[in-house]
Protein backbone atom coordinates (compact mmCIF):
# COMPACT_ATOMS: atom_id res chain seq x y z
CA UNK A 1 0.00 0.00 0.00
CA UNK A 2 1.10 3.51 -0.87
CA UNK A 3 2.06 5.59 2.07
CA UNK A 4 1.83 9.20 1.20
CA UNK A 5 3.14 10.29 4.29
CA UNK A 6 6.49 8.64 3.56
CA UNK A 7 6.14 10.26 0.48
CA UNK A 8 5.84 13.33 1.42
CA UNK A 9 9.08 13.10 4.03
CA UNK A 10 10.93 11.87 1.44
CA UNK A 11 10.19 14.82 -1.19
CA UNK A 12 10.74 17.27 1.76
CA UNK A 13 14.38 15.93 2.82
CA UNK A 14 15.17 15.62 -1.50
CA UNK A 15 14.42 19.60 -1.40
CA UNK A 16 15.86 20.36 1.72
CA UNK A 17 19.17 19.02 0.56
CA UNK A 18 18.52 20.15 -2.99
CA UNK A 19 18.99 24.07 -1.09
CA UNK A 20 21.56 23.21 0.94
CA UNK A 21 23.43 22.08 -2.35
CA UNK A 22 22.89 25.26 -4.05
CA UNK A 23 23.26 27.38 -1.54
CA UNK A 24 26.87 26.23 -0.81
CA UNK A 25 27.41 27.15 -4.76
CA UNK A 26 26.20 30.63 -4.31
CA UNK A 27 29.36 33.40 -3.79
CA UNK A 28 28.53 34.71 -0.58
CA UNK A 29 28.26 38.85 -1.39
CA UNK A 30 29.28 41.23 1.37
CA UNK A 31 27.22 43.77 2.62
CA UNK A 32 27.89 47.48 1.01
CA UNK A 33 29.23 49.33 3.62
CA UNK A 34 28.15 53.06 3.44
CA UNK A 35 29.85 56.14 4.35
CA UNK A 36 27.64 58.27 6.69
CA UNK A 37 28.23 62.06 7.46
CA UNK A 38 27.33 63.46 10.82
CA UNK A 39 26.84 67.20 10.83
CA UNK A 40 26.98 69.48 13.77
CA UNK A 41 28.26 67.32 16.89
CA UNK A 42 28.58 70.09 19.34
CA UNK A 43 31.92 69.94 21.39
CA UNK A 44 32.05 72.54 24.30
CA UNK A 45 34.85 73.34 26.67
CA UNK A 46 35.03 75.64 29.73
CA UNK A 47 38.26 77.52 29.92
CA UNK A 48 40.69 78.48 27.71
CA UNK A 49 42.63 81.47 26.51
CA UNK A 50 45.19 81.35 29.57
CA UNK A 51 42.83 79.94 31.48
CA UNK A 52 42.47 75.84 32.37
CA UNK A 53 40.04 73.75 30.38
CA UNK A 54 37.55 71.87 31.18
CA UNK A 55 34.20 70.54 30.87
CA UNK A 56 32.46 67.03 30.35
CA UNK A 57 33.51 65.83 26.61
CA UNK A 58 30.87 64.42 24.08
CA UNK A 59 30.98 60.49 23.20
CA UNK A 60 30.41 59.41 20.49
CA UNK A 61 28.61 55.96 18.72
CA UNK A 62 30.18 54.53 15.29
CA UNK A 63 27.39 51.52 15.81
CA UNK A 64 24.82 53.52 16.43
CA UNK A 65 25.41 56.87 14.78
CA UNK A 66 24.39 58.92 17.71
CA UNK A 67 25.55 60.77 20.90
CA UNK A 68 25.85 58.91 23.51
CA UNK A 69 25.95 58.93 27.41
CA UNK A 70 26.69 55.28 28.38
CA UNK A 71 30.08 53.33 28.02
CA UNK A 72 29.36 52.30 24.81
CA UNK A 73 31.39 55.48 23.34
CA UNK A 74 33.94 55.18 20.87
CA UNK A 75 35.51 58.60 20.44
CA UNK A 76 34.27 61.70 22.46
CA UNK A 77 35.27 65.50 21.76
CA UNK A 78 35.98 68.44 23.60
CA UNK A 79 37.14 71.29 21.85
CA UNK A 80 40.16 70.02 19.31
CA UNK A 81 40.44 67.15 21.62
CA UNK A 82 39.46 64.17 20.70
CA UNK A 83 39.85 60.74 22.95
CA UNK A 84 39.32 57.13 21.95
CA UNK A 85 37.36 54.65 24.07
CA UNK A 86 40.48 52.53 25.10
CA UNK A 87 44.56 52.50 26.84
CA UNK A 88 44.25 54.94 30.03
CA UNK A 89 43.18 58.64 31.24
CA UNK A 90 45.72 61.41 29.55
CA UNK A 91 45.57 63.42 32.74
CA UNK A 92 43.35 66.12 31.71
CA UNK A 93 40.04 67.56 33.28
CA UNK A 94 37.32 65.53 33.01
CA UNK A 95 37.84 63.15 30.55
CA UNK A 96 35.35 60.31 30.48
CA UNK A 97 36.76 56.69 32.23
CA UNK A 98 37.55 54.33 29.48
CA UNK A 99 35.89 50.52 29.11
CA UNK A 100 36.84 49.60 25.49
CA UNK A 101 39.33 48.62 23.77
CA UNK A 102 39.52 51.61 21.65
CA UNK A 103 42.66 52.84 19.74
CA UNK A 104 43.49 54.90 16.25
CA UNK A 105 45.80 54.70 13.65
CA UNK A 106 46.15 58.09 11.35
CA UNK A 107 46.63 58.11 7.47
CA UNK A 108 47.09 60.24 5.21
CA UNK A 109 44.71 59.20 2.22
CA UNK A 110 41.23 59.37 0.87
CA UNK A 111 38.39 57.79 2.52
CA UNK A 112 37.53 56.29 -0.41
CA UNK A 113 41.22 54.86 -0.67
CA UNK A 114 41.20 53.26 2.68
CA UNK A 115 39.92 49.71 2.09
CA UNK A 116 41.93 47.75 4.88
CA UNK A 117 42.50 48.06 8.54
CA UNK A 118 46.36 48.89 8.83
CA UNK A 119 48.43 46.68 10.79
CA UNK A 120 47.92 46.04 14.26
CA UNK A 121 51.68 47.58 15.24
CA UNK A 122 50.00 51.23 13.61
CA UNK A 123 47.13 51.94 16.26
CA UNK A 124 47.64 53.90 18.97
CA UNK A 125 45.70 54.22 22.23
CA UNK A 126 45.30 57.10 24.76
CA UNK A 127 47.56 57.11 28.12
CA UNK A 128 49.12 59.61 30.11
CA UNK A 129 49.87 62.66 28.61
CA UNK A 130 49.50 61.01 25.01
CA UNK A 131 46.43 61.01 23.06
CA UNK A 132 45.54 58.36 20.31
CA UNK A 133 44.24 61.38 17.75
CA UNK A 134 47.30 63.64 18.10
CA UNK A 135 46.27 67.26 19.40
CA UNK A 136 47.64 70.50 18.48
CA UNK A 137 48.10 72.38 15.15
CA UNK A 138 49.42 70.51 12.40
CA UNK A 139 49.87 67.72 14.65
CA UNK A 140 46.40 65.42 13.69
CA UNK A 141 43.70 66.17 12.09
CA UNK A 142 43.72 70.56 12.12
CA UNK A 143 46.09 73.81 11.15
CA UNK A 144 45.10 76.86 13.56
CA UNK A 145 45.78 80.16 11.89
CA UNK A 146 46.57 82.60 14.91
CA UNK A 147 46.12 85.69 13.04
CA UNK A 148 42.35 84.96 12.48
CA UNK A 149 41.36 82.05 14.89
CA UNK A 150 39.96 79.72 12.44
CA UNK A 151 40.99 76.32 12.91
CA UNK A 152 40.92 74.51 9.53
CA UNK A 153 40.03 70.80 9.17
CA UNK A 154 43.35 68.97 6.99
CA UNK A 155 42.13 67.55 4.16
CA UNK A 156 43.27 63.93 3.75
CA UNK A 157 43.56 63.22 7.25
CA UNK A 158 42.50 59.88 8.14
CA UNK A 159 41.57 57.95 10.85
CA UNK A 160 41.02 54.40 11.25
CA UNK A 161 39.24 53.86 14.76
CA UNK A 162 39.02 50.14 16.53
CA UNK A 163 35.99 50.95 18.20
CA UNK A 164 35.26 50.08 22.27
CA UNK A 165 34.16 46.61 20.95
CA UNK A 166 37.13 45.16 18.55
CA UNK A 167 35.26 46.73 15.67
CA UNK A 168 36.65 49.40 12.86
CA UNK A 169 35.32 52.41 11.90
CA UNK A 170 37.67 55.14 9.25
CA UNK A 171 36.27 58.68 9.69
CA UNK A 172 37.87 62.34 8.11
CA UNK A 173 36.60 65.67 9.84
CA UNK A 174 35.41 68.06 7.68
CA UNK A 175 34.78 71.04 9.77
CA UNK A 176 34.71 72.59 13.43
CA UNK A 177 32.23 75.15 12.39
CA UNK A 178 28.20 75.14 12.63
CA UNK A 179 26.74 74.00 9.25
CA UNK A 180 30.24 73.38 7.58
CA UNK A 181 30.87 76.79 6.12
CA UNK A 182 33.35 76.51 3.01
CA UNK A 183 35.36 79.57 4.26
CA UNK A 184 34.63 80.36 8.09
CA UNK A 185 35.25 83.26 10.10
CA UNK A 186 35.63 84.66 13.15
CA UNK A 187 31.41 84.59 13.71
CA UNK A 188 31.08 81.48 12.69
CA UNK A 189 29.95 79.60 15.50
CA UNK A 190 32.88 76.64 16.66
CA UNK A 191 32.71 73.57 18.45
CA UNK A 192 30.71 71.88 16.01
CA UNK A 193 32.13 69.37 14.02
CA UNK A 194 31.11 67.41 10.73
CA UNK A 195 32.80 64.06 9.98
CA UNK A 196 32.57 61.63 7.53
CA UNK A 197 32.91 57.79 8.40
CA UNK A 198 32.22 54.07 7.49
CA UNK A 199 31.59 51.94 10.17
CA UNK A 200 32.80 48.27 9.32
CA UNK A 201 30.71 45.51 11.59
CA UNK A 202 32.87 42.39 11.02
CA UNK A 203 36.45 42.18 9.44
CA UNK A 204 38.82 44.39 8.07
CA UNK A 205 38.29 45.28 5.17
CA UNK A 206 35.94 48.71 3.88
Amino acid sequence: MFNLSFFKSILLLLVVALATSCSKDEPIIPEELETETYSNLYAPQTGGQGQPVGGAFTKFSFSRDAVVTDDSWDIAFRGTTILVNGGAAVGIADEPTRTGTGAASMLTSTLEDVVKVPEVSTFKQDGPNTYAIPTGSGNGWYNYDGATNIVSAIAGKIFVVKTHDGKYAKMEIISYYENAPASPDATSPSKYYTFKYVYQPEGTSF
